[in-house]
């Protein structure tokens, strides 16, 4: 009971850990017209130190999971968190753009490893069977990031400045690099549960790679656009927008807790019914949004099925792994990071050149090609099973009944 009850904590602190890397990772966002005057540069420079932070954890998530395979997972958790917690406290006191942008390059190096290792970490504290709900449980602090901790650092920076936000999510992670560190039971790397996948398939890996990309983009593109599209398309008053982003991302929150019910009995169901809801959604945005009453329920399913789909791919890349998960996990942020720099850049340029209203249509577009994609190669593996079923002959041929006679 003693030692559940640790592992319900240490579950707790890691999933706060994740809160801190995905408010931090696009906190500049909110604060881009407070930062940009501030360091004397233009809010397209003060945009980098959000690209460049993705870039560096594309370049780097990797090769650094790679070189760390062999260092017990606590203290290495525990030395990212610290890095992390430390870089944001350099942002916070920045006096030039200059150590800012090397500060949070800095936290970016950390990012990769940390997502690589904190999903089976955390699994390998449970017993198999639950690996899903686990999974869910820790990206409940995914998909708070965005609905509680972007806002409020975002409110924090109007009221007090910029660096305030900085300085809260620093306090917040050093809390939290304390609570792994004494929360935390040690994990030997090749010695957890969550260390390989149980039944490992290269092709499968890839091929949910590949999907990962096309809906991560296809999302995002959407999603970074959409207050202009609400503002222009749907006609809602910039008075209300925080309310609706507020109703995108609580749904995200209940449709994670809840997804984590099922996940373990329907692992590819649920990734393929959560995009074809975000498929849905999008194109419903497309067809129907310049209609209130409409974009409100449709937003709300885009927020739930996109929350619940990181949730679903991150169980199922650990089911597939070829090799570690850890390895497995580290690929997949990169995915998500090509996914997340390539939609924000192709919703810019179809802002820019055609508007926001095709935007929604893209992004229904490319997540579902990865439906597609995942579905289709499913029925291609299992028509491939049947066929060479029915081609192995139950008894022997007359041929090999003489031969072993």
């Amino acid at each position: 009971m003693a030692h559940q009850r640790r592992a319900a904590y240490a579950l707790a602190a890691l999933s706060a850990a994740t809160f801190c890397y995905v408010t931090t990772e696009v906190l500049p966002i909110g604060l881009l017209t407070l930062i940009a005057p501030d360091l004397g540069r233009t809010r397209s420079e003060a945009g980098l130190l959000v690209t460049g932070y993705a870039v560096v954890v594309m370049i780097v998530a990797l090769p650094l999971t790679r070189v760390t395979r062999g260092v017990p997972r606590r203290p290495l958790l525990v030395s990212a968190l610290g890095v992390f917690a430390a870089a944001t406290t350099v942002s916070a006191v920045a006096t030039s753009y200059e150590v800012l942008l090397a500060a949070r390059l800095v936290s970016a190096t950390t990012n990769g490893v940390f997502w690589a290792v904190v999903f089976p970490v955390a699994i390998s504290m449970f017993p198999p069977h639950i690996r899903g709900r686990i999974v869910a449980r820790l990206s409940i602090g995914n998909a708070l990031g965005p609905v509680l901790g972007v806002p409020l650092s975002t409110w924090l920076g109007g009221q007090a400045g910029w660096r305030a936000a900085f300085v809260a999510m620093a306090v917040l992670g050093f809390v939290t690099c304390l609570a792994v560190a004494l929360l935390l039971p040690s994990v030997t790397p090749l010695q957890g549960a969550g260390d390989v996948g149980p039944p490992p398939d290269r092709h499968r890996f890839v091929v949910l790679l590949v999907a990962t990309v096309l809906a991560v983009t296809g999302a995002m593109g959407a999603f970074t656009y959409m207050t202009v599209f609400l503002l222009d398309v749907s006609g809602f008053a910039a008075a209300s927008l925080g309310l609706l982003l507020f109703v995108q991302g609580s749904f995200g929150v209940a449709g994670t807790w809840a997804v984590g019910r099922v996940l373990d009995r329907f692992p590819l169901g649920v990734v393929l019914g959560l995009l074809g809801l975000i498929t849905a959604a999008m194109l419903g945005l497309y067809a129907v949004g310049g209609s209130r009453a409409l974009t409100i329920p449709l937003l709300a399913v885009a927020g739930m099925s996109f929350s619940s789909l990181i949730a679903g791919i991150q169980h199922r890349v650990m089911q597939v792994a070829p090799s570690t998960t850890d390895m497995a996990s580290a690929s997949l942020s990169v995915a998500f990071n090509v996914g997340l720099a390539a939609g924000s850049l192709i919703g810019a340029g179809l802002l820019a050149t055609i508007g926001v209203r095709v935007i929604p249509l893209f992004g229904g577009l490319l997540t579902a090609a990865a439906f597609a994609l995942l579905a289709g190669h499913e029925m291609s593996r299992r028509r491939r099973h049947r066929e060479s079923a029915s081609r192995r002959p139950d008894l022997p041929s007359v041929g090999q009944s003489v031969a072993q006679v």
